[in-house]
């Protein structure tokens, strides 16, 4: 899905901009999943979770764009033309895509680490 990008910079900077933005919907994810599942000891199902669904959230429109312009069939210029159009920084989407990656594992390991993660067993 993809959420109006229409603002942001082009490149790094647009890749930044999106990476703290899943950065910060991975954080609150996991921290509501971590209110769900507090009966459980583990923290894997939320650190899962959340992952996943931060990525779905606002990454799935950039790494749709990136396969399908990869792997479809385009059968026209204008055709290609039109679907360039759409999409906000083609020349910079594997950029964005990567640092929504690491912003979605960033997001999650800042909030298991304000959550109070385990403490270790001693030895």
């Amino acid at each position: 899905m993809h959420y109006d990008q229409s603002w942001m910079g082009y490149g790094w900077v647009g890749g930044v901009q999106a990476g703290l933005i899943t950065a910060v919907a991975a954080a609150a994810l996991y921290l509501l999943f971590q209110w769900l599942f507090r009966r459980r000891r583990g923290h894997a199902a939320a650190i899962g979770w959340s992952y996943l669904l931060s990525l779905a959230l606002t990454a799935s429109g950039d790494l749709w764009d990136m396969f399908y312009f990869n792997y479809a069939r385009l059968q026209s210029l204008q055709l290609l033309k039109a679907k360039l159009a759409e999409v906000h920084d083609p020349d910079g989407i594997a950029t964005r895509v990567l640092c929504e990656l690491l912003g979605a594992v960033v997001g999650v390991f800042v909030a298991w680490l304000l959550a109070g993660r385990p403490p270790r067993a001693s030895a």
